[in-house]
């Protein structure tokens, strides 16, 4: 009988046939050294390419090794979602497949949580490879969501993160929609610090986050953590309205 994994590492995919055995390598060793029970599972969100078929591959190789397919692309949120409802660890830990999240800062995670943090989050000091476009909205967007919110969310931070167990038991119980996960387990008030690292750039392949993707990942941020939109757009509701009425009792004085 295979023993209980002590922690789940979840790998969201979605057409990554040129990258996904370099990340199971690179991860397989970083979990490894540690001498300790762990699952590893990769949640395929709808992939065209051959990512499915290769990682049900490892699947029967490798006992700690489990996948998640979806049947169409879902979206990010809800492939870690799926990931944090099927582990089993009593640490869990996300991180994306393309590499640019090292699975060198794992143990690093790892250590602050026995130290007694029940969030380890990961926080960039370095984005290589990203354009300046990229890097300079990834930064304004951050310190936007900072100020537009009163839940205290981490600066220059992703998905990439340890969260305890309670945490993702907590977390199961807020089954919004549009989600923002980062944002959610910050709102729940649990113990947390960060490990800064450099973010790599793409092992291989292309970015498949688009700037529509990029666009409505921000907006559901925005709208699920502030009321400052729902305030303004009251706000210019009523002005309008006013203005309306002044107009309407101008064009009555007119006729009369």
């Amino acid at each position: 009988m295979q023993e209980k994994a002590l922690y789940s590492v979840i790998v969201h995919v979605f057409n990554e046939e040129e990258v996904i055995l370099e990340t199971y390598n690179r991860l397989k060793g970083v979990m490894d050294a540690l001498k300790e029970s762990y699952e590893i599972i990769f949640v395929n969100d709808g992939s065209r390419d051959k990512t499915s078929f290769i990682i049900g591959q490892l699947c029967k190789m490798d006992q700690n090794t489990k996948l998640i397919d979806f049947s169409r692309n879902f979206g990010h949120q809800t492939a870690i979602t799926a990931g944090m409802d099927y582990s089993e660890g009593d640490a869990v830990v996300v991180i994306d497949a393309d590499l640019q999240d090292p699975p060198e800062v794992i143990p690093g995670m790892i250590s602050k949580w026995k130290e007694g943090y029940d969030v380890v989050y990961g926080k960039r000091i370095e984005r290589k490879g990203d354009s300046i476009f990229k890097k300079i909205t990834a930064k304004l967007f951050y310190r936007f969501l900072k100020k537009m919110t009163d839940v205290d969310i981490p600066v220059d931070t992703g998905d990439f993160r340890l969260i305890d167990r309670k945490v993702c038991e907590t977390l199961k119980t807020v089954r919004e929609r549009n989600r923002y996960v980062r944002g959610t387990i910050s709102w729940l008030g649990f113990r947390q610090t960060g490990i800064e690292f450099v973010r790599d750039k793409r092992f291989a392949g292309k970015t498949k986050y688009l700037l529509k993707k990029m666009l409505k990942f921000a907006f559901d941020a925005i709208t699920s953590f502030s009321y400052k939109p729902l305030k303004l757009a009251s706000y210019v509701g009523l002005l309008l309205s006013a203005i309306s009425f002044v107009y309407l009792l101008i064009v009555v004085l007119q006729k009369l």
